[in-house]
């Protein structure tokens, strides 16, 4: 899709305005690093929602390289009323990519931030810019030697701890939860000002990436998911390398086989005997790695259940399929798959696969690298599975019961097959509660298909609400529709701390539904 002629302009900015802040911003951060031209904005303008990339077009794209460089963005942005949508790595595939909110944003680009402060190998602590990229991070661990793991989501190796941890994503390691194991943040406000959150603002504490809490409030939390501050460092902690790394899958045939699955696996996740998420892949999501949806079907609309039956058959793949691992020294390993295995036995279904019965199955490797926290770019597959380059994760979070898992299949399966689409999901439990992740797939250059797409994804949204599902994050054409589902008062709270800190609106309006302008 072609971007019109006529100049993009941010909000209520005439464009002499525009070009007065622009200068200003040359003068800041260089020529070369304020990109204006049609040419040069590409890369920020490729989406995969089912919208018109128009609706999402920067008008001009920033990038820092330094904390006192965004400071000095920020206090522009303010003299002018100029909008400014952070990015770090900027691979936020599924929930919007690169670019901004609405129409005219100026996009703050700090990829550049990319220096690795400090990596401690002892309290298993590191300290990041947000342009620092896992692959970068792993890269340098093993440099250093340090026996020390990351936890990347799936698409690990292009994207940035910083951004996903903001943004409350997860991955497959005991420290899959990100947030949690965040420690310590810097901030640049919308005043110009730079906070460091927890221990970070006592003079000389050699504690801030080990102590997460501080004195008085917890602030972290309030930069997640929000446009209150632009976060420049981020404390991570890391996992220690494990005497002993375990993975397994567990392969079961029948649909309605996954309720038993997670009363059979939740209690070993609450007591930690299977200490990371335990995974229930459904068949599609499942073949992604090697299978195409064009080696079975060239028909327009849903799948089959005969074709996916094929598939299921001809490819050896599960219905449902249970990946998990063990960590620890080997006689730990050794007592807990001892448990794992009696269990699965005793409840008279499903078929055990070790990594060394795996063999080369490359769904096997796939999963137990992002459970190991290896780099690895097999999730892209998904994309391939309809083609066209439309996705949309949707992402609805429950209690981690049986009794959630088929409701919450037959409803997504009823919707997507209704607008042509397949159900292409996994669950993860993490102890008590359940995401249930859904890729939306569909073809960007079919019109009629991404009306369907568009359609679909709001009515999964209507349909899991009315059911009392609410999802943990979404792509930016649905974040206004998603805060709507939280509830009236959590808007307002969050219009009364933007109107705090950031009373001019110009920090990334619009994020999570947090905009003083609607």
């Amino acid at each position: 899709m072609t971007e019109p002629n006529q100049a993009i302009l941010p909000r209520g900015v005439a464009q002499q305005e525009f070009q007065k802040a622009i200068e200003k911003f040359r003068k800041l951060l260089g020529a070369g690093n304020v990109l204006d031209q049609d040419e040069q904005l590409v890369p920020y303008m490729k989406i995969m929602m089912p919208v018109e990339e128009s609706r999402h077009a920067p008008s001009a794209a920033l990038i820092a390289t330094n904390v006192e460089q965004v400071q000095g963005v920020v206090a522009i942005c303010n003299e002018h009323k100029i909008p400014v949508w952070t990015v770090s790595t900027g691979h936020n595939l599924g929930y919007g990519s690169s670019a901004p909110h609405h129409r005219g944003q100026v996009i703050l680009d700090l990829k550049k931030m990319n220096k690795i402060i400090d990596v401690d190998p002892e309290l298993c602590t590191a300290l990041v810019e947000p342009g620092v990229t896992y692959q970068q991070l792993v890269d340098y661990i093993k440099e250093k030697g340090y026996k020390l793991w990351v936890d990347p989501p799936a698409p690990s190796a292009i994207v940035g701890p910083v951004g996903n941890t903001l943004d409350r994503g997860v991955g497959y390691t005991p420290y899959a939860e990100h947030f949690l194991f965040q420690c310590g943040m810097e901030v640049v406000l919308a005043n110009g000002k730079v906070l460091r959150t927890a221990m970070g603002g006592v003079k000389d504490s050699n504690t801030w990436q080990v102590f997460k809490w501080g004195y008085g409030p917890y602030l972290d939390g309030i930069f997640t998911q929000s446009n209150f501050g632009i976060v420049t460092k981020m404390g991570l902690w890391l996992m220690p390398q494990p005497d002993v790394f375990k993975p397994f899958a567990v392969k079961y045939q029948k649909d309605e086989d996954i309720a038993d699955l997670v009363e059979l696996f939740r209690p070993l996740s609450i007591n930690g005997v299977i200490p990371n998420g335990v995974v229930f892949v459904g068949t599609l999501y499942e073949a992604s790695a090697t299978v195409r949806r064009s080696d079975y079907t060239t028909d327009k609309g849903a799948t089959s259940k005969e074709i996916i039956q094929r598939i299921r058959d001809e490819r050896k793949i599960g219905a449902w399929t249970v990946y998990g691992a063990l960590y620890g020294t080997q006689a730990h390993v050794d007592i807990n798959w001892k448990i794992v295995t009696e269990l699965v036995q005793e409840s008279g279904k499903g078929e055990i696969v070790t990594e060394e019965q795996a063999g080369s199955d490359p769904a096997f490797k796939y999963r137990a690298d992002l459970m190991r926290g290896n780099m690895t770019l097999t999730e892209f597959g998904l994309y391939n599975w309809r083609g066209g380059g439309g996705s949309m994760w949707f992402a609805p979070v429950s209690q981690a019961r049986g009794s959630e898992t088929l409701k919450q299949v037959e409803l997504a399966t009823q919707i997507l097959n209704k607008h042509g689409l397949d159900y292409v999901g996994e669950f993860i439990v993490t102890q008590r509660a359940m995401h249930h992740i859904i890729d939306v797939l569909f073809n960007r250059t079919d019109e009629e298909e991404m009306k369907r797409a568009h359609d679909c994804f709001a009515e999964l949204l209507d349909e899991f609400e009315k059911n009392g599902y609410g999802v943990y994050r979404v792509n930016t054409a649905f974040m206004n529709r998603v805060a709507d589902s939280y509830g009236p008062v959590q808007r307002e709270i969050n219009k009364t701390l933007k109107r705090a800190l950031d009373p001019n609106n110009i920090l990334a309006p619009g994020k999570s539904g947090i905009d003083l302008d609607t």
